[in-house]
């Protein structure tokens, strides 16, 4: 690489060669961050998985025993795939993993349910596979629900009763559910917009810090602090500002295929969103930067980045709300970048409230890039003199 001279300009250069040069830059930069947005998209697509496989397990045969099956089966969460003579061929059916569930009528069920025994209906879900297991534990629960105020509805006609004057006696209490921001109930709506900012998060970390440290490890950090005349903010900035062009050019695509290609929910500005995600990139960079400062060696800043973006998908409070954490767990949740990128995301985008009450997450995003900013002299005393640490 033949790139003379000193300045930003040269040093960006050199910079966009090494990023052209190498294939392993255009596999981190491009293909696994689109590979990402297409796949968890595709993932949720349909909005909720649908037909997941489960069983029945019918020990009374009786006419509405049969109903009961028959209504189950209708439901559009629940594919009943298998139909099992005991609990115990249904369990071992989930525990092979062919089914996620089954719910079990015992025998005698319709006599005693007539003659006022209370029977018990029993279902079984398998939460290791969470998403599916709740989504059937709600439809069998539906079910066994709908089935008693069905009996119940049945033997107050029995009795001579009007049956519109038993409907208050089995629900005293209408409920009128309107879901805001997500209406449909989508989880691609959620998901998409937590975990793919979190998988660039992630590699923009990565590549940070890898092509910090490939500086150090070939030993050609002083040739860039040679191009940046000592300064080793002109040589950083500079050396990552083609990556921070690129990252751009991905965010505010992944910004087009969420909200444009897929009509994800989009209640607020565009040019605040777009603004949040440029920021975003920056602010990701600027954690890498500071976290390659402090340990200016490619291992181990790449393993500390590699954690803490991983671990963003669970502290970053996606999967679990941080008002419900516990005190001392809950201050990691905003450490990271991405957690103030789903507020900004959740203000603007899902509930288009004014850019007013996102002004902190903004001011965030502005506090990572200054954050390095402090510790930018242990990065300069390392590659003034390069040791590379295996």
């Amino acid at each position: 690489m033949n790139i003379t001279g000193t300045g930003f300009w040269p040093i960006a250069e050199r910079s966009m060669v090494q990023i052209v040069r190498r294939p392993i830059y255009w596999i981190a930069m491009l293909g696994l961050p689109l590979f990402m947005f297409l796949f968890i998209t595709s993932m949720f697509e349909q909005g909720l998985p649908t037909r997941i496989p489960a069983a029945i397990v019918d020990k009374d045969g009786t006419s509405l025993s049969r109903e009961i099956t028959q209504t189950l089966g209708g439901m559009q969460m629940v594919d009943l795939t298998e139909t099992a003579d005991s609990y115990t061929r249904a369990r071992h059916l989930m525990q092979e993993g062919k089914i996620y569930g089954f719910f079990l009528i015992p025998e005698n069920f319709q006599s005693d349910l007539l003659a006022g025994r209370a029977p018990t209906i029993t279902f079984y879900t398998n939460m290791v596979y969470y998403v599916p297991g709740s989504l059937l534990f709600k439809t069998f629960k539906s079910t066994a629900v709908y089935t008693k105020a069905g009996v119940a509805v049945s033997v107050a006609r029995a009795a001579g009763q009007n049956p519109e004057a038993a409907a208050p006696l089995l629900q005293p209490i209408n409920i009128a559910a309107r879901p805001i921001g997500n209406p449909q109930l989508n989880y691609g709506i959620y998901l998409s917009n937590s975990f793919i900012p979190a998988v660039l998060q992630l590699m923009i970390m990565l590549v940070t810090v890898f092509s910090l440290g490939q500086e150090i490890k070939y030993h050609t950090s002083t040739q860039l602090l040679r191009m940046a005349r000592g300064s080793i903010v002109r040589a950083v900035y500079a050396k990552l500002a083609p990556q921070t062009l690129i990252w751009w050019i991905v965010a505010i695509f992944m910004l087009a295929w969420l909200y444009k290609f897929n009509h994800y929910t989009m209640q607020g500005s565009w040019g605040w969103m777009a603004l949040s995600e440029l920021m975003f990139v920056m602010a990701a960079q600027s954690f890498a930067l500071f976290v390659f400062c402090i340990l200016p060696n490619l291992r181990l800043s790449l393993s500390v980045c590699a954690l803490t973006g991983i671990l963003s998908f669970s502290i970053a409070a996606f999967s679990f709300p941080e008002e419900s954490m516990y005190p001392a767990m809950s201050i990691f949740s905003w450490l990271m970048p991405v957690r103030y990128n789903f507020l900004i995301y959740a203000d603007q985008a899902l509930n288009g409230r004014d850019i007013y009450y996102s002004r902190v997450w903004f001011a965030a995003y502005i506090g990572y890039m200054i954050l390095p900013l402090t510790m930018l002299w242990r990065a300069r005393r390392a590659m003034a003199r390069p040791v590379y640490a295996p």
